[in-house]
């Protein structure tokens, strides 16, 4: 109570003393303010940063324990390369001097050297990660380490940047008609999922994953904690992306996004529970994770927009869907280990049109919304698929069979991420047997 008495006191002070220190004081207020927004967009990036670990930990732990090292890996280089392309080339891109056609941005910013754009820099280049890093689970276990650092820079370089420009820079075409994806859902988790589609179509599934007459089987991840606590880590981080992409906390309601994000998380989590329940007769605990993404993508785009009853029909819808997806695209061979292109593909999809649906009005509409998801998606998976395509004819995409049966933690970075739990599985199969066999998970 005496702080705030004493500065309304000396607020009155200030403005009392005649108009050249009330003038001082309104460029104090000011500098505040911009003070202010700018530490709250530091701030939010860095929540997004965070990310980061959450998608290594979803990914490893939904995976085989063989293949640990390799996802961490995958993981460390999406971040380290990207930011660097997204500081060379993306950025440019993407918010550079001037618009050609609205399709991408040209000059000035190419090797990012403006201390004015920092904060704006920085909240951009963790969103590029983002979209980068999706990729990285749905082509877990059989992807060349260096097919994968050749693919990676081309998203964080030209396909996502190509894509901001489009629906983020008011010059850019989808940004014209009327498009709206407040904070990403298509932009960055869509895309996302869709250069995944392409990369697990051209590299096709895992050994083991599908029997002789093409029955999927169950290939189980080594620890559903650690996909869980990357599931927390992801929701706690996803409030600098949805709160974040105010840009600002002065004149901003940054709380309105908070709960609309919070609601579609649990909403979704619930969605995804009951209808994996009824389709297996179990509470499947990875599908209720993955609705918690699920809701958390379908509300990103209308995040700001929709009601907050809407963003718990969104995530209800995108929990549901996804547990849908993942059954489909595995009954038709794609083999996505950890649900990335439906939790982040098709729920993105969903999100798009959902702002379509239950924020129409003021220049939304649902047809501007189709027409920009049919647009990303075309530009994602086209561009990707020819980059996977170029990769493998040059270098070869995917690792020989034998390397993949033994894990690719050994076979292709030397090691293995678990190397007291091997030793002890082959003594005991010695022990049995008389022979050490590798019999790692």
């Amino acid at each position: 109570m005496r702080r705030r008495v004493f500065l309304i006191g000396s607020l009155v002070a200030v403005f009392s003393a005649g108009p050249l220190v009330g003038v001082a004081a309104a460029q104090t207020v000011e500098e505040v303010a911009t003070a202010a927004n700018e530490i709250w967009l530091v701030l939010a990036a860095t929540l997004v940063m965070f990310m980061q670990a959450g998608f290594a930990l979803v990914e490893a732990g939904f995976t085989r324990s063989k293949n640990s090292a390799n996802i961490i890996m995958k993981n460390l280089i999406d971040f380290s390369v990207g930011g660097l392309m997204y500081w060379a080339i993306g950025f440019a891109l993407a918010y550079g001097g001037s618009s050609v056609g609205g399709w991408f941005a040209w000059g000035d910013v190419f090797f990012f050297d403006d201390p004015a754009r920092a904060s704006e820099w920085y909240f951009q280049v963790v969103f590029a990660a983002t979209a980068a890093t999706i990729v990285s689970g749905a082509v877990a276990g059989r992807v060349k380490f260096v097919s994968y650092l050749i693919y990676t820079p081309f998203i964080t370089g030209l396909i996502y940047p190509i894509v901001t420009h489009w629906v983020w820079d008011s010059r850019g075409w989808l940004n014209k008609l009327g498009y709206v994806d407040f904070a990403g859902s298509g932009v960055v988790h869509m895309l996302g999922g869709v250069a995944a589609l392409a990369g697990v179509m051209v590299i096709g599934p895992r050994i083991g994953k599908y029997d002789a007459k093409g029955k999927p089987q169950v290939i189980a991840g080594h620890s559903l904690t650690r996909g869980a606590l990357g599931v927390f880590i992801l929701w706690f981080g996803w409030y600098g992306f949805n709160a974040g992409s105010t840009l600002a906390a002065v004149g901003e309601d940054i709380a309105y996004p908070a709960v609309t994000t919070t609601l579609a998380a649990c909403a979704g989590s619930l969605g995804a529970l009951a209808v994996a329940w009824l389709i297996t007769k179990r509470p499947d605990p990875g599908f209720a994770l993955n609705g918690v993404l699920a809701g958390l993508v379908g509300i990103t785009a209308g995040t700001a927009a929709v009601s907050f009853s809407a963003a718990v029909l969104i995530g209800l819808l995108a929990g549901a869907l996804m547990v849908g997806s993942v059954l489909f695209f595995e009954r038709i061979g794609i083999d996505d280990p950890v649900g990335a292109i439906s939790v982040h593909g098709v729920a993105g999809l969903w999100g798009v049109i959902a702002v379509g649906i239950f924020a129409a009005g003021d220049g939304v509409t649902l047809t501007n919304q189709i027409i920009g998801a049919g647009a990303i998606v075309a530009w994602t998976f086209g561009t990707s698929w020819i980059v996977f395509r170029i990769v493998d004819r040059l270098v070869g995409i995917r690792v020989a069979p034998e390397e993949e049966i033994g894990g690719l933690d050994r076979s292709e970075h030397g090691m293995d991420a678990y190397p007291e739990f091997v030793f002890q599985h082959q003594l005991m199969e010695s022990n049995g047997n008389g022979a050490k066999v590798d019999v790692r998970a």
